[in-house]
């Protein structure tokens, strides 16, 4: 019997644990992008522990933690174009906050407020909000990379996903129109090792997630997570493979999820401590800034500056956050439907009654 085809699933590495480089760094990431690259990774690891601790006092709902996994939200933010569409999961707050959402409307989202969706800037306005239902974001993504591709728009649509959605058929069936329709699709699978307590190896018996693309006639490979400019740089290249209508790729960025899942779980119940020991020495913030001081490109001055301005920016997040009062308890209707139901609407009224019945001063987030 001879064989008809034969695959291939290549893997990136070019920043390597130690931050130094596998190969020459490609041209089209600067030294300015890698320093700003670096900057928004500390300010979101900092933004990410504060918000961790508002939870832990009460005044900020379920958290998903981002510790060890901001290289890949962060690359993702810098190489998009303006007019790409982001359609993020809920550990993608680098990517969501260079795309141009507040830290404090990250706060408000996590926070129950609906208003935390309800972007500002319109620099994000025709980005899709965080989705923590599993992998029914790629149907969204597909529905939207549809629509680029009727209307034959240079554009592509970047949407992510953790190691867990790879198994759920949302994630299977939108990679299989991605490929059978040719879309401008760039999927972004960030495999921190566990889908909350389940480990890789028993998620899935492939040996890489990315061959899952195979099936679907899509190209497929993996990258190193925590190697900053590995995954600008793929990035860059599906990017400009979808713009130019070459079709939609899938990234298996893998990673290590440092923390705990959500601010609901307690990893050191199932995740051995060995594990998560070796896991802190291949993060990628070590790495990206041992290379930018070893090649001239960040100082100790630098890094001083930058500290004291994230913590003067985090500050000022938390503070506008808490000023904020809460939304009109009815407000939980309004973001369901474009019409409220008659059906729904006896108990709109009961909750606006009950609302105005009680002496409402004004409270805010962290009452």
């Amino acid at each position: 019997m001879k064989s008809t085809q034969t695959f291939d699933i290549s893997h990136s590495c070019l920043l390597d644990a130690t931050g130094q480089l596998t190969d020459s760094c490609p041209t089209s990431i600067s030294a300015e992008h890698l320093r700003q690259a670096y900057a928004t990774m500390v300010l979101i690891r900092a933004f990410d522990q504060k918000a961790i601790a508002l939870q832990r006092t009460g005044k900020l709902g379920t958290y998903p933690s981002i510790l060890g996994q901001e290289a890949i939200s962060t690359a993702i933010g810098m190489t998009m174009q303006a007019d790409d569409v982001f359609v993020p999961y809920y550990r993608d707050q680098a990517a969501q906050y260079l795309r141009g959402v507040s830290l404090t409307e990250i706060l408000l989202y996590w926070g129950g407020d609906e208003r935390g969706s309800n972007y500002a800037s319109p620099k994000c306005a025709q980005d899709m909000p965080v989705c923590v239902p599993i992998a029914t974001q790629y149907c969204h993504a597909a529905g939207i990379a549809t629509a680029m591709k009727i209307r034959a728009e240079k554009r592509a649509v970047v949407v992510t996903c953790g190691d867990g959605a790879t198994s759920k058929g949302d994630f299977l069936e939108s990679l299989n129109l991605a490929g059978t329709w040719h879309l401008p699709m760039v999927m972004v699978v960030n495999n921190n090792q566990w889908a909350i307590s389940t480990p890789r190896a028993k998620q899935c018996n492939a040996q890489t997630l990315a061959q899952k693309a195979i099936g679907a006639g899509v190209q497929g490979l993996v990258v190193d997570g925590n190697d900053y400019v590995g995954m600008a740089y793929e990035l860059q290249k599906a990017l400009s493979r979808a713009h130019a209508g070459k079709g939609p790729t899938l990234i298996e960025a893998t990673s290590y999820r440092l923390g705990d899942h959500t601010t609901a779980d307690d990893a050191s119940r199932y995740r051995p401590a060995q594990e998560l020991k070796a896991a802190w020495e291949k993060e990628p913030i070590k790495r990206l800034r041992h290379y930018l001081q070893t090649t001239g490109l960040w100082t100790d001055a630098d890094e001083q500056a930058l500290l004291l301005q994230v913590k003067a920016d985090i500050d000022q997040v938390v503070a506008d956050y808490t000023s904020i009062a809460a939304d009109a308890p009815e407000s939980m209707f309004t973001y369901l439907f474009e019409e409220l139901p008659s059906a729904r609407l006896n108990q709109y009224q009961q909750v606006a009654n009950a609302a105005a019945s009680r002496a409402v001063g004004g409270g805010s987030h962290h009452e």
